[in-house]
């Protein structure tokens, strides 16, 4: 019961101090995302630099879940290249779609563990995912410019 009681925790301080929440300008792209089924929302601004993220940004709202959940992968992903930051949101995905047989690895995904028993909740999952999966869009969106940007210069 420890772990939940510190899991609980870790979500309720994100929640209170959010991380890089208030969106900055000058990025890469600007993705909105709504979890249709509770009406949480998410605009995730995403500033890549050589196939770095060098800044996310967001604002929101919704319930606990959803926004610390965001804060977590906003200051989780900084400073990672595209493909590396892709892979800890497909390992953060897969945990949450475990159903609660994935605990998660916290060497990979660090304060996104404390997500993991929200695996058990099928309603909450897509709380828990909307910044998660803001952030994949905003990536794959940043990359899909990059590659235009690249064509039209040959």
């Amino acid at each position: 019961m420890e772990l939940d009681s510190l899991y609980q925790e870790v979500i309720l301080e994100h929640y209170k101090r959010p991380q890089n929440k208030g969106l900055l300008p000058n990025q890469t792209v600007q993705v909105h995302h709504v979890n249709t089924s509770c009406g949480d929302e998410i605009t995730l601004n995403l500033k890549m630099i050589n196939g770095t993220i060098a800044e996310i940004s967001w604002d929101g709202v919704g319930c606990s879940i959803s926004q610390a959940s965001t804060s977590v992968v906003s200051e989780l992903l900084k400073g990672k290249d595209s493909a590396a930051a892709l892979a800890i949101i497909d390992t953060f995905q897969a945990m949450l779609q475990s159903k609660g047989s994935d605990l998660g690895d916290e060497s990979v995904l660090e304060d996104g563990v404390a997500f993991a028993g929200v695996a058990k909740f099928p309603a909450r999952v897509k709380c828990a995912l909307l910044g998660w999966m803001a952030t994949k869009d905003a990536i794959s969106q940043s990359l899909a410019l990059t590659s235009n940007v690249k064509k039209e210069q040959r």
